[in-house]
């Protein structure tokens, strides 16, 4: 018969002549984990046991182990001093309160040698190996021999060396570690300078080639223009020419037929033969272009141009390879070809986008005032304009605030008729003041205001009167804004954290968006009615889809502060500016930050947020202006409020700040309004 096991068996074959062998199962799991138990369980009962004879050694007046022991003669251990000092009060013995006296106190050898036994075996428990081995070497009844301490040093010396290479290998790898992850990064850097020279190489070449198509271009109309000039049939329709070429309408009748252009190009072969040294010589005053020098003010210009380049330098840089590197990402994920990627004036991808930013960042250099009107009492703190909008085709505008009043203003009268104090061609009154402002994109005399007392009314500006008045908002309202593609439909944000979207058509709001903090600012995308951007206290931006108001699409965070005002630059750019004295720029679509604008100061007042296609405008406590190139971080020019006569006469100048501005659709010129009630016409100049 086999015998069987709990645990696995090796199986083994008898040999014959040899006497059977007792067998002895393995050793299983089972026993294994039986017998550490038994071991936990044994150190737990020994540790157990410490603990009260721990406990027997603690001194009864001050509960620490006891020093230096004494015995009573009532049987009793105490430390020295303890029972000592407690004598000097009393005459009886702590525990059993039996009559006591210092003669009375022997000496506990006993317990003396056992506590010093226990401090030794607790050191022993927790010392490390030199520990241990230091107390050994310091003990007294030490009998080691000098070979033996040859052999220990030895041993010693050896573990040290051990030690002392492995800290240097460990130190040479750590070194070694970080000169590789150096020489990547550097690498890394180096690639990147040279993919960016690669850059800088191809669009240079790109654009000597047409500067150089442009000049040829330049001279062949020239010589198109002097052989005009010195036929005498040819010279009477000169003019013609001229505005033809200027792209001025002109009569058909003056144009030439073709058999008389080509009589009169065939006339002149000869000429252009022997006038050709003439013509295009020497071609280094041809290309500076000697028959069209520019003009001393076209010089000024393009010097202006130029240190504003230089100054900017660096930003413009970075929007370069930024554009640059973006362009040719995204037709290498498109997988075109290198053919592809050059369009029809011979730039490669992303120098085209460039150079349209360095055409309009360099182009404007100030705001020049072309108007400026007065919102009512000059030093009345009730003249605070708090939101001016124009309406769909740029003909009037609105102005709101705490004055109580819509007004509304004709622009080409404000414009083009000097006067001190322009009267609205329509007023309105309300019974609280005025947040925020919106016309209708769609009905042109239909605009919506949200006033302090939460309250959302639509007006209509040629009768004057409220269409629609609604009083859901429980605390103040901030901000409304028309759908630009649905304009029945309006949203609200107020004070009770709460966005409401109405319908013009009903009485009621449509539906509710409930969030955990105050809301300052809401819009419409312009693309879409189903998509609201919501500003608010908790810092972020939320981006909801109306058709899921549950939950956010997307919350946009960078902001440290309050998101004051929000804006579409199109249906994929978002702006917003918070009183952490920043504008940041948004990508709606990818869901990610573009870039951070700083430059104004904007630390507790709502100072106006105006977007257009290439150009932000924003206002700032010091009073001023300020315009961003929306691919620029830093302020493209900027313009002070108020004349020095003023700022000198009043004390307060200083508190002044900008309370609005609004683009005249995707135009130069902008409305900006102050906390004075003052209203300027700006616009942007060279």
């Amino acid at each position: 018969m086999g015998y069987v096991s709990a645990g696995a068996v090796v199986p083994s074959v008898k040999s014959e002549g040899r006497p059977p062998q007792p067998f002895f199962p393995p050793i299983s799991a089972q026993a294994t984990v039986s017998t550490s138990e038994t071991t936990e369980a044994a150190a737990a009962t020994s540790t157990a046991e410490e603990d009260l004879l721990d406990k027997d050694l603690l001194c009864p007046i001050c509960m620490g182990t006891i020093k230096d022991a004494f015995l009573t003669a009532c049987g009793h251990s105490f430390c020295y001093m303890c029972i000592v000092t407690h004598l000097q009060n009393k005459s009886d013995c702590p525990c059993c309160s039996n009559y006591l006296t210092k003669n009375l106190l022997y000496p506990n050898f006993l317990l003396n040698k056992l506590l010093k036994k226990m401090l030794a075996r607790r050191i022993a428990k927790t010392a490390s190996p030199a520990e241990h081995l230091c107390l050994a070497l310091q003990q007294k009844d030490c009998d080691i021999s000098v070979k033996e301490l040859d052999k220990l040093l030895f041993l010693l010396t050896e573990k040290k060396r051990k030690m002392e290479q492995y800290e240097a290998e460990t130190n040479m790898q750590i070194l070694l570690d970080f000169l590789h992850y150096l020489r990547k990064q550097k690498q890394d850097e180096l690639n990147e300078v040279q993919t960016d020279l690669q850059y800088i190489k191809e669009d240079v070449l790109a654009v000597e080639k047409h500067r150089v198509e442009l000049y040829r271009a330049r001279e062949r109309y020239s010589v198109k223009l002097r052989m005009l000039l010195d036929d005498p049939i040819a010279s009477k329709m000169w003019p013609s020419a001229v505005n033809r070429h200027n792209n001025v309408p002109v009569s058909s009748s003056c144009i030439p037929l073709e058999g008389d252009r080509s009589e009169i190009f065939q006339g002149k072969k000869v000429d252009m033969k022997a006038q050709g040294s003439n013509s295009i010589h020497p071609k280094k005053d041809a290309f500076s272009g000697s028959d069209t020098q520019p003009s001393p003010t076209q010089t000024r210009l393009n010097v202006a141009r130029k240190r504003r380049i230089h100054a900017q330098f660096n930003e413009l840089q970075e929007c370069y390879l930024q554009t640059r590197r973006h362009g040719t990402s995204q037709l290498n994920r498109q997988g075109e070809s290198d053919e592809n990627q050059i369009n029809r004036e011979g730039y490669h991808a992303g120098l085209q986008d460039f150079q349209s930013v360095l055409t309009t960042f360099t182009r404007y250099s100030r705001l020049r005032v072309i108007a400026e009107l007065r919102h009512g009492d000059l030093f009345h703190s009730a003249n605070i304009v708090s939101s001016i909008e124009f309406d769909r085709d740029d003909e009037f505008f609105a102005t709101a605030g705490v004055s109580k009043r819509i007004k509304v203003f004709e622009f080409c009268t404000v414009v083009n008729e000097p006067a001190d104090l322009h009267c609205p061609v329509v007023e309105m009154s309300t019974r609280s003041k005025l947040s925020c402002l919106s016309w209708n994109k769609y009905s042109k005399n239909i605009i919506a205001s949200s006033d302090y007392e939460g309250i959302v009314t639509v007006w209509d500006v040629n009768t004057r009167q409220s269409v629609m008045e609604y009083e859901e908002h429980e605390k103040r309202a901030w901000s409304v804004d028309f759908s630009r593609t649905e304009p029945s439909m309006l949203v609200s944000g107020s004070d009770d954290c709460k966005v409401k979207i109405w319908c013009t058509k009903q009485e009621a709001s449509a539906f509710n968006i409930d969030m955990k903090a105050n809301i300052c600012c809401v819009k419409y995308n312009p693309g879409s009615s189903i998509y609201v951007a919501v500003g608010s206290a908790d810092h972020n931006i939320h981006y909801y889809d109306l058709r899921n108001p549950n939950t956010p699409v997307h919350v946009f965070r960078g902001h440290r502060k309050t998101v004051s005002y929000v804006k579409f630059l199109s249906t994929n750019e978002l702006a917003s500016a918070s009183t952490d004295s920043t504008i940041r720029l948004w990508d709606v679509k990818e869901n990610t930050a573009v870039r951070t604008f700083r430059g104004h100061t904007n630390e507790k007042n709502f100072v106006g947020l105006t977007v257009s296609n290439e150009y932000i405008a924003c206002g700032s406590e010091t009073n001023d202006v300020f315009v961003y190139h929306k691919a620029i971080s830093k302020p493209a020019v900027l313009h002070r409020f108020g004349s020095p006569e003023l700022d000198e006469a009043d004390d307060d100048a200083g508190s002044y700040f900008i309370s609005a501005v609004c683009w005249k659709s995707d135009s130069p010129t902008m409305l900006a309004a102050n906390s004075q009630g003052t209203i300027k016409v700006l616009v942007l100049a060279a």
